[in-house]
């Protein structure tokens, strides 16, 4: 049975809904992660003993392999594909450490990449090489925030990126819209757009 594009989006919602939750849980302990859904090259830093799975349907499994040195590398099928990978960083990510500059790198061929910073407790979302998003895991109420997220995620990260890809993405610049969420981009044109798509 053939996927259709329809089936493959509402997968990808579950997908990047699942990351979030995981990556605010882990955020919120102080611990770090890194997470890449689809194609990237990496050196396993473990032996892979643990089978792929649906990472939607097995949240906490994922947690606890996040947590661990490297990168979760997940097929855009929602299937855990590596972990403890190592990703070699061929970016740097200004004032941010190398898990940062490994996520840069990763969401260059547009991976939805999602990192997890222990330092200040914040959920990064990244693609085609930008920052698109950030969670503030020690904002009250920001998981009822996160299906709100995944709906800005999919028209920022679909519709809007090759609009401004060309935009310089700075954190200074982003619009926060619902509770511990900024969302980075061409200022004008996200909040016309997401003001329409938010009432």
């Amino acid at each position: 049975m053939k996927k259709t594009k329809n089936t493959e989006k509402v997968n990808l919602k579950k997908i990047e809904k699942t990351l979030i939750e995981v990556g605010l849980k882990i955020a919120k302990r102080g611990e770090g992660a890194l997470f890449v859904v689809g194609k990237v090259e990496y050196k396993p830093l473990v032996d892979q003993t643990v089978p792929a799975f649906d990472i939607t349907k097995n949240p906490k499994l994922l947690e606890s392999l996040a947590i661990m040195d490297g990168a979760v590398i997940i097929g855009k099928d929602g299937l855990m594909e590596a972990y403890g990978a190592m990703i070699k960083a061929t970016k740097t990510f200004k004032n941010f450490g190398t898990r940062h500059s490994a996520a840069l790198s990763a969401s260059k061929k547009g991976n939805i990449v999602i990192v997890i910073s222990e330092e200040d407790r914040k959920v990064r979302i990244l693609k085609s090489g930008k920052m698109i998003m950030q969670l503030d895991a020690l904002q009250k109420g920001v998981e009822d925030s996160v299906p709100h997220a995944v709906d800005i995620l999919e028209s920022v990260g679909v519709g809007t990126i090759g609009t401004i890809g060309t935009s310089l993405l700075i954190p200074t610049l982003g619009i926060a819209l619902v509770p511990g969420i900024v969302v980075f981009g061409s200022t004008y044109y996200l909040a016309k757009m997401l003001s329409k798509k938010l009432r």
